[in-house]
């Protein structure tokens, strides 16, 4: 086996074993965070705001995580990203706590450099890999995440109950659990991704012995995107699919809580969703290696397309139906994110890589901010059904895009 092989099998345990983690980490805060603000404001309006800064955090924190990538690689950036979250968690508890709106968001909005890192690591899968295995090993860090993100929604009961015992609101529970597996993922990143796997693919294409290449700005990488067809759809794909998942998932906690759904119920119909988000992304992988990044890219646009058809008809006391509909949303996120990451990975230049992943992951996380920002106006002056409805006219566009460069 060559170092190359033994590094990339290395650096996707540790990876998948990081996400687990962060899963855990994250995935539990989402609904949380939404009743939170909601009880804090006391105003459905901005119930989506605790999403909207995270998936805020994590758009602005992409560019410096991807500087860091290029400076000292995938192990410095996405062990700071991790660490980031887990403070950001202990402010969420604090801000929900204490009530301080201001505080708590400033907290959701660091815990998406925890998200940042997360999707980061999705390409330092593909660092070392090759082309025949690329979309397979991506999906195999993704799918990492499935244990933890499934768990996390369902841990809110118990980490409120915990949060209750020991004088705290149930709600910041989740993220008293959040501070603990986002600095466990830290370490795990910190102290095993070694060699790194960056470092040592710059090093094999020779572009620098010491592994730093020259810095590129966030406008330079989306010049290089929009130049090369293939490298543009991947990111449309990324870029559309996270705005409909975001907008629609951060919004059917607050549309179940109408007819008062239990926290359990809400949970679980978040673990379906997150399962068809993650559960499924290797054989999402090998089908994008065997019959191509175009094809499943369109499977994703499909699932989409019938998720929000399927969503937007379901009463908020049907549980089964919502949780039918949101578990294509996450599959149908799955394909679109696999296919379109391992798209741009293979279509840039390898000095490239970590400024057009790093642009990418910010238009993609500002997408989710503007989506779920605008979810929660729509649902405050129209309703659940038109935000599914609305959410689809972009993945509708997608679908012709990528038929069209088929």
């Amino acid at each position: 086996m060559t170092l190359n092989e033994a590094t990339q099998q290395k650096a996707v345990r540790v990876l998948a074993s990081a996400q687990v983690l962060s899963g855990v980490g994250v995935a539990g805060t989402v609904a949380a965070g939404s009743l939170l603000v909601a009880g804090i404001t006391g105003s459905e309006t901005f119930a989506g705001f605790a999403q909207t800064t995270g998936v805020l955090g994590s758009a602005l924190m992409a560019i410096p995580l991807a500087k860091l990538t290029q400076r000292g690689g995938r192990r410095l950036a996405l062990s700071l990203g991790y660490f980031i979250g887990s403070v950001g968690a202990v402010l969420a508890v604090l801000g929900g706590t204490y009530r301080i709106l201001v505080l708590m968001l400033m907290g959701t909005f660091l815990v998406g450099a925890a998200s940042a890192a997360g999707y980061q690591a999705r390409f330092a899968a593909v660092d070392l890999a090759t082309k025949e295995t690329r979309a397979k090993q991506l999906s195999f860090v993704v799918w990492g995440s499935t244990i933890g993100a499934v768990a996390g929604p369902n841990l809110m009961q118990p980490a409120g109950s915990v949060a209750l015992s020991i004088g705290l609101p149930q709600l910041v529970g989740p993220y008293l659990l959040s501070t603990i597996a986002l600095g466990l993922g830290s370490l795990t990143i910190f102290l095993f991704l070694r060699p790194d796997p960056y470092l040592l693919a710059l090093k094999n294409a020779d572009q620098s012995r010491s592994g730093v290449v020259a810095k590129h700005s966030v406008r330079e990488a989306l010049a290089v995107v929009k130049s090369i067809p293939e490298a543009k759809l991947a990111l449309t794909a990324i870029v559309v699919g996270h705005i409909a998942m975001v907008s629609v998932m951060v919004m059917t906690p607050v549309h179940m809580a109408h007819v008062d759904v239990s926290l359990v119920i809400i949970g679980l119909v978040i673990s379906v969703h997150v399962a068809g988000m993650y559960a499924f992304s290797p054989i999402v992988g090998k089908l994008t290696d065997k019959f191509g990044r175009h094809e499943m890219i369109i499977v994703g646009v499909s699932l989409l397309l019938l998720s929000s058809l399927i969503s937007g008809f379901a009463p908020a006391e049907d549980s089964r139906t919502l949780g039918i509909g949101l578990f294509l949303l996450g599959l149908g996120w799955s394909c679109t994110l696999i296919a379109g990451s391992t798209l741009l990975s293979e279509s840039v230049p390898v000095e490239r890589k970590a400024a057009t992943q790093g642009a990418s992951d910010l238009v993609m996380n500002l997408g989710g901010a503007f989506g779920g920002a605008s979810a929660g106006v729509i649902i405050a002056f129209l309703s659940y059904g038109w935000l599914c409805l609305l959410a689809s006219i972009p993945v509708a566009l997608l679908g012709v895009m990528a038929v069209k460069l088929k």
